[in-house]
């Protein structure tokens, strides 16, 4: 294991991940309510592909794009939460050099796959709501295809370069990340280089990918929020406003929390560095295990599905 020294000058080839330098003791304690969220996470993720995968009724783009999400998910959790728990429990601090920057590629791509999702989704709502008509023509499983592929290769293509260029700072001996994962600036401070190109890379465009994502998401649930208004049937229109307002709430969860994460990153001399590495966890956890419970199980057909898969397990 290399030595977490601050002055050895060989070359880095491992990392050591601390979670919560300040409050180690706080690892106990969180490890059962993660390992719980990851659970449900996982569980709940799982039993929505397997249900829409068995049941041909629901080989539909809607649920298409519900198990796009699904995947998303699972793979950020698989990413994050195995190893923080191999930490609290094992001990297991250190991560190989290609393997932090495997997270951390995974990180940086994903969470914007998801918000690029998300505005897919809303898109689909839009149109179903807006021009029910037209439904069948725009949203077909050609589409859900095409909106896939774009999803994956544009944040694939565009984030690729933060991980590299971490990638190719110098490493002189310093391998002590203070934090659960393999943040990117976490990791570039250890570096012995300027990163300053890294980080405006990065936030530049994360921001831009994210914010265009966000403002088309907004502007469709306006429009659909306008369609509504006019609805007669009372019912239909309390039936769009409640799956839309559900939807809505929890992307506005997972972007206040990613807003969030960034504040504290920013403001880290006067926060204390142990609530923004909490806050970075805990994104990576909380919205994988009520995705599908808001968007999934609330859907009548998903939830009939849910129960007669679950009689015939029994």
């Amino acid at each position: 294991m290399t030595s977490p020294s601050n002055y050895s000058t060989a070359p880095v080839s491992e990392f050591l991940l601390i979670c919560f330098p300040n409050y180690q003791s706080w690892q106990h304690w969180l490890s059962l309510p993660l390992s719980l969220l990851f659970l449900l996470a996982m569980g709940a993720n799982a039993t929505l592909l397997i249900t829409i995968w068995l049941e041909a009724s629901l080989h539909e783009p809607m649920y298409y794009l519900l198990s796009l999400l699904s995947l998303l998910d699972i793979v950020l959790c698989l990413t994050v939460i195995p190893k923080v728990l191999a930490i609290f429990w094992f001990d297991l601090r250190s991560i190989s050099f290609s393997a932090c920057f495997l997270q951390m590629f995974i990180m940086n791509s994903f969470l914007p796959m998801e918000s690029c999702t998300f505005m897919v989704m809303a898109y689909d709502r839009y149109v179903a709501i807006c021009h029910p008509l037209r439904y069948p023509s725009i949203i077909t499983d050609q589409f859900v295809a095409k909106a896939s592929v774009f999803i994956v290769i544009r944040n694939a293509l565009l984030l690729s370069p933060v991980p590299i260029l971490t990638a190719q700072l110098h490493y002189c001996g310093k391998n002590v990340i203070e934090n659960c994962i393999c943040a990117n600036l976490s990791v570039s401070r250890l570096s012995c280089d300027n990163f300053t190109l890294n980080r405006i890379y990065q936030f530049v465009v994360v921001w831009t990918l994210l914010g265009s994502d966000f403002i088309l998401i907004f502007l469709s649930y306006t429009f659909i929020l306008r369609a509504v208004l006019r609805f007669k049937d009372e019912g239909a229109a309390a039936k769009a406003l409640s799956t839309c307002g559900s939807h809505f709430i929890l992307i506005l969860f997972f972007s206040t929390i990613l807003l969030v994460v960034v504040l504290t990153n920013v403001a880290r001399k006067s926060v204390p560095m142990d609530i923004p590495i909490l806050l970075n966890v805990l994104h990576h956890l909380i919205p994988p295990a009520l995705n599908p419970i808001v968007y999934g199980f609330r859907t009548k057909e998903l939830k009939q599905g849910c129960q007669k898969l679950l009689r015939w397990g029994l």
